[in-house]
């Protein structure tokens, strides 16, 4: 039996969903792309913009130091391949975990009450950008346990109106990645209680919550904690699909 692959601990989310060779982004012309996972990304701000060591990188990543040496070179190997064939770079995906230093543990105050849980949801896990979800994942909860669950579309709501959204689907609970301070005020006036920071699969996020187990960062901030400005250049989408400027983006 293969063994369990680890997931690497990520301190700094990428503010942006990646990179587009100019000349491609302004006359609508869709050039190749390359993906750099997260974990990628993050080994190469530890060591080539912070300049740590591999064994440091380890250690912060809390993988073993042939496994940095790994995701370091085929995080390079992705950036040359990008600049030298003039592909547009993705970042996104891999196996991480976010570094919180304030995880508190959560559990529903009424778990024998009937109750609308949503997940911000992408693939089986939870997106990590509440301001640029499309897709909820609903879970109807009634005396303790799951009895339904289904993903709703949010498409076309925008980044304003997700609160709205939710409260019209009659969610109690939001369990989600990052989210900004304007949003988490949107839900508050909505009357749905958030638990941000979290990470890995929606249905064990729900499970853990109900088991008061739910790891979560009660001081959770989008990192990109921008609100309402004007970016200067667009990204390639993917997830999500947004444009970022100056290192924020709208959530």
């Amino acid at each position: 039996m293969p063994r369990p692959r680890k997931s690497r601990l990520v301190h700094a989310m990428p503010s942006c969903e990646g990179f587009t060779p100019l000349g491609y982004a302004d006359d609508g012309i869709c050039c190749r792309t390359v993906t750099m996972t997260v974990d990628e990304f993050e080994a190469i701000r530890l060591i080539d913009f912070l300049k740590l060591t591999q064994e440091e990188c380890a250690a912060r990543m809390q993988v073993s130091r042939p496994t940095v040496t790994n995701i370091y070179e085929s995080a390079r190997f992705k950036l040359a391949d990008a600049l030298v064939n003039e592909k547009q770079m993705l970042i996104g995906g891999g196996d991480y975990d976010i570094y919180c230093e304030n995880k508190k543990t959560a559990a529903l105050e009424e778990v024998n009450a009937t109750m609308k849980i949503a997940v911000t949801y992408e693939n089986g896990r939870i997106f990590q950008h509440f301001g640029h979800c499309e897709n909820f994942k609903l879970y109807q909860v009634e005396d303790g346990k799951i009895v339904s669950s289904s993903v709703e579309n949010a498409a076309g709501s925008g980044h304003g109106a997700l609160a709205g959204f939710l409260k019209n689907l009659g969610t109690d609970v939001l369990i989600c990645g990052g989210i900004g301070g304007g949003a988490q005020n949107a839900l508050a006036e909505a009357g749905i209680r958030l638990y941000g920071g979290v990470t890995g699969s929606a249905d064990e996020a729900v499970q853990a919550l109900i088991d008061g187990t739910l790891a979560y960062n009660a001081n959770v901030q989008c990192s990109h904690h921008g609100e309402g400005h004007e970016g200067g250049h667009s990204f390639g989408s993917h997830g999500g699909g947004h444009s970022c400027g100056g290192g924020s983006c709208r959530n």
